[in-house]
């Protein structure tokens, strides 16, 4: 199985006060994620990772280049980041919409997850915007025009729906871990609910055309992924189920 990956990236500028003197730092991020890169490479799956200021520039815009992927996953990466191509931001000339190849590419038969974070669904002063773009439709769930942050430092817990689905087959489902906060997002009346989570939907699942579709309401990583979840028994089996399950092999 090949999947595509953008998001989980980040670059951080600090200033540093020492005394009369400062210093301005700036490192480039991207090691949340790595508990879910190594539970695909040890499942066999290959993974084509488009950090977010690579995604930018490189993340393909057409239904051929995305063809050779079984599936695409964005988690925290906002909709301008695969809109905001910076030729055409600075120099006016007209590019592919990444998010009408991704649409095309689900509707053809591909696969589609998006995981929370605050670059997710709304996201963080939503900035993420999803609910405004082509995959508001392809999406299994209704997005807000809001920020759709629900922040549990105390830990909340999902609640399962649908315990036979493929998706969740080998997991044991009492076990599930707290998470930290999740994206308030609302299942449509055509996918199915596989989970909740504080009466919002958790895990949701659609056909789309001759493609699927997924949504994940709450972090692969840190901070809404708390360690607990990290470390949890089922995590490589969730991941590898929902990618299975996209590509048709469940």
């Amino acid at each position: 199985m090949k999947i595509i990956f953008a998001g989980e990236s980040w670059i951080v500028s600090e200033t540093h006060y020492k005394g009369f003197d400062t210093a301005i730092l700036n490192r480039y991020e991207d090691f949340y994620a790595d508990a879910f890169f190594d539970a695909l490479k040890n499942n066999d799956v290959e993974v084509d990772f488009y950090p977010n200021h690579v995604a930018q520039l490189e993340f393909p815009d057409t239904l051929e280049a995305l063809s050779q992927y079984d599936a695409v996953i964005l988690s925290d990466c906002g909709s301008d980041t695969l809109l905001m191509d910076p030729e055409m931001q600075f120099k006016g000339i007209k590019k592919p919409n990444r998010l009408l190849a991704i649409k095309d590419y689900v509707h053809e038969g591909g696969g589609l997850l998006m995981c929370g974070g605050y670059l997710s669904f709304a996201g963080f002063e939503n900035k993420a915007r999803y609910a405004m773009t082509p995959l508001a439709e392809v999406l299994p769930v209704k997005m807000l025009n809001y920020d759709d942050r629900k922040e549990h430092p105390e830990g909340i817990a999902p609640v399962i729906k649908k315990p036979n689905h493929p998706i969740l087959a080998g997991i044991d489902n009492n076990s599930w871990p707290e998470f930290l906060g999740y994206n308030q997002i609302l299942a449509k009346k055509e996918a199915t609910e596989l989970a909740t989570i504080g009466g919002d939907t958790f895990m949701a699942a659609m056909d789309y055309g001759e493609g699927r579709s997924f949504a994940f309401a709450s972090d692969l990583a840190p901070h809404w992924g708390s360690k607990e979840f990290l470390a949890w028994d089922g995590y490589d089996q969730l991941f590898v189920n929902i990618l299975k399950w996209l590509s048709k092999e469940l």
